[in-house]
């Protein structure tokens, strides 16, 4: 966990050294153990602050990318209400084991990524960390999740900021090349 909060603290950081980024990037996060919690509502990388997150029991996975999914087309209808162009939002799903949702949520919540990715209103990105089950992320994710090499974590979340920072410079329509995870993570 030390790692994985070091890594959050580079991502603000990191984010926040970039102007357009710190103005454009949107950063919630939705934490999952023995309960789902939207720990950080949606909020712009310059009033992002990293949270130090704890270890818990449970693993609901799968409640917790319903949660993250509701989260995330409130904020669309928001945008949407107000005219407001946005980017293709990405899911960034981080595990280190298997879920332990009541039997169907996971599926359920495989079929709400697959249809969101087919029609282009998200990019959802899963990484497996340490013991995690990479058959099980495999089944949930449109493209191969990755293996995280060790505990870098910061090497993962520096990956991350500059990928959004490259699409915080881009329109809101253009398809932008990201760089490679190879660094830190494996197929």
């Amino acid at each position: 966990m030390a790692a994985l909060n070091e890594g959050l603290r580079t991502f603000q950081a990191d984010l926040n050294r970039d102007d357009l980024a710190r103005k454009r990037v949107e950063i919630a996060i939705v934490t999952f153990d023995d309960r789902v919690q939207i720990l950080q509502d949606f909020v712009t990388a310059d009033g992002f602050e990293a949270p130090t997150l704890e270890p818990g029991g449970m693993t609901y996975m799968g409640a917790a990318i319903h949660a993250a999914l509701d989260a995330l087309e409130a904020r669309k209808r928001q945008y949407r209400a107000n005219g407001v162009a946005y980017y293709r939002p990405w899911v960034f799903l981080i595990t280190d084991g298997a879920p332990s949702d009541e039997p169907g949520t996971v599926e359920k919540a495989a079929l709400r990524i697959r249809a969101a990715e087919d029609a282009k209103s998200l990019a959802f990105f899963a990484v497996g960390v340490e013991d995690a089950d990479m058959g099980k992320l495999r089944e949930i994710a449109v493209r191969d999740p990755l293996k995280l090499r060790g505990l870098q974590f910061r090497e993962l979340f520096l990956w991350l900021s500059a990928s959004m920072q490259r699409v915080s410079q881009s329109r809101t329509d253009e398809q932008v090349p990201l760089p490679s995870p190879a660094g830190w993570g494996e197929v």
